[in-house]
């Protein structure tokens, strides 16, 4: 049976990766969560900041609700983040609000890596939603066009990962470059705002090894069987 398939092993590495940067994600937050910045400038201070020092005042900032829920929104035109970031003077709540700000102003400077991401993504959640089905469909009728068609389906997931990390990368310098040069961090304090950025960019990293190793484990699947 597919389900007790020794090929899922291949994903352990992935599954242990994955579990070590979600924790330094969380232990990084935390840790930078209780530091006040000299400043005492909000995350949405922060934000606003890089956004009209870019040009960017049609760009919006709401709170909501959640942790670690921060994103912008280029359909909304808005950077949304979390209630521990938005009114928050933590360096890590000024280091996650810079790192949405950066994303928006990638689109505003129409970013090539971003703009690809937006053209992939509607092809990804039909390749995510479509892969595994077509390959349980080719391994059970034996139809191997099935299976072939369910990991082509996968790549398209694969590639987003693979451009999404150019993207969260250059967010996190642009974020960094952003605090620096408006003195809204002190240098020690940079350098606490990059420990918690850096550690956010692993679970990109992370999120690419497993969906490597996920197509890996569909192509060994269809030369077994065949």
């Amino acid at each position: 049976m597919l389900w007790y398939d020794p090929t899922y092993l291949i994903m352990i590495p992935a599954i242990i990766f994955a579990l070590i940067a979600d924790s330094m994600v969380k232990s990084n937050f935390s840790k930078y969560s209780k530091e006040t910045s000299t400043k005492g400038v909000t995350g949405a201070d922060a934000a606003r900041a890089i956004l009209d020092e870019n040009g960017l005042y049609n760009v919006g900032i709401e709170a909501i609700s959640g942790e670690l829920t921060d994103h912008y929104d280029p359909t909304a035109n808005v950077i949304r983040l979390s209630q521990s970031v938005y009114g928050s003077t933590s360096i890590a709540a000024i280091g996650v609000a810079a790192h949405e700000a950066g994303h928006a102003v990638q689109h505003s400077q129409e970013y090539a890596p971003i703009k690809a991401r937006m053209a992939v993504i509607p092809v990804s959640k039909i390749g995510s939603s479509l892969s595994m089905p077509l390959v349980l469909l080719g391994l059970f009728f034996s139809f191997k066009p099935l299976i072939t068609a369910g990991i082509f389906a996968f790549v398209a997931v694969v590639l987003l990962q693979l451009i999404t990390l150019p993207v969260e990368f250059n967010a996190s310098s642009r974020a960094l470059k952003a605090l620096d040069n408006q003195g809204i961090l002190y240098p020690e304090e940079l350098g606490k705002a990059k420990k918690v950025l850096s550690a956010a960019a692993m679970t990109y990293v992370a999120a690419l090894l497993s969906s490597l190793l996920t197509l890996l484990r569909l192509i060994l699947l269809s030369r077994r069987r065949r």
